[in-house]
């Protein structure tokens, strides 16, 4: 049994639900665990997954600390829960477990992901923002606050049960994003993983985590229907938050279309009403005057 989890709150259940699909399609023998941090009135598909709450994870490390300092945003209890519930599945489920967002949808088999964590104890996903320092310095300079490593995709085996509990002792400590600090919500402390453990991997395969972000970085090419990614990686999962979807919508990402196409197509079986633009805002003009802003202060102190 290959062991995955998520969380997830219940009105984005819908998106879980299609990962869980994707991930039957291609991994039969994959098992999802799902933390939904509210009240889910739904039940879950018969199957391989399993429903949890934050109750479940109470006497863990920083887990009474996460939990009663960040109850009032969703989104932060989502993030600071991550290495907690990590935790407990490897204590109480499975030896090895990788995390995925629940806005990530599988295309390809993602065993030999499963099987690193035999060789190694940690997977981490690099984001690859655009770095070039001659144009573009803004993305360059988001490698560094932002994070050089994606938290929407991580894995962990029982040997690296220590690195998760100083994961989610940082994340009780601040879970925010604040340049000046060095901080990005959970996602930054997750540069000083391979620094720490010398048995974290970096995952080498461009078809993993393939989102708008890494766009420029790496190449897009279609050959005989399969999407390959720098010409020779086969697309494994696409992560397709609210800026890959709207990417794909503007024609940014026109090799994308099919795959968005299959992923909404999956997403209407559980929310029949669902289409591509619930999926992303456009930026509002605060937005558009604030990035004016910052891009002008990148500019002249270059």
């Amino acid at each position: 049994m290959y062991h995955f989890c998520t969380i997830t709150t219940a009105d984005h259940l819908y998106k879980t639900l299609a990962l869980y699909d994707s991930l039957c399609q291609v991994r039969p023998d994959a098992f999802l665990h799902v933390l939904c941090i509210d009240t889910l009135r739904e039940k879950l598909p018969a199957g391989n997954i399993a429903l949890y709450g934050p109750e479940d994870l109470q006497g863990l490390p920083s887990a009474h600390t996460i939990i009663s300092k960040y109850s009032a945003s969703k989104d932060k209890l989502r993030w600071s829960l991550k290495p907690v519930f990590l935790h407990y599945l490897l204590e109480l489920k499975a030896a090895k477990v990788i995390y995925t967002d629940n806005d990530i949808y599988f295309f390809g088999d993602p065993a030999f992901l499963y099987d690193l964590l035999g060789e190694y104890d940690i997977l981490l996903t690099p984001h690859h923002y655009p770095r070039d320092p001659a144009r573009d310095q803004n993305w360059l300079e988001a490698n560094f606050r932002v994070g050089l490593y994606n938290a929407g995709f991580v894995g962990f085996n029982k040997d690296a049960i220590r690195d998760l509990d100083w994961w989610a002792a940082c994340c009780a400590y601040r879970c925010e994003k604040n340049a000046l600090r060095g901080m990005f919500d959970d996602q930054k402390y997750l540069d000083l993983i391979p620094v720490m453990n010398e048995k974290a991997h970096i995952v080498r395969h461009k078809g993993c985590n393939v989102a708008e972000w890494n766009k420029a970085v790496i190449s897009r090419t279609e050959r005989n229907g399969q999407i390959y990614l720098d010409e020779k990686y086969p697309l494994v999962f696409v992560h397709f938050n609210g800026t890959t979807v709207r990417a794909i919508e503007q024609g940014e990402e026109p090799l994308l279309k099919k795959s968005l196409t299959s992923y909404l197509e999956n997403l209407a079986k559980y929310k029949p009403a669902v289409k591509a633009n619930d999926l992303y805002t456009l930026p509002g003009m605060v937005d558009r005057i604030k990035y004016r802003i910052w891009k002008m202060a990148t500019d002249a102190s270059l």
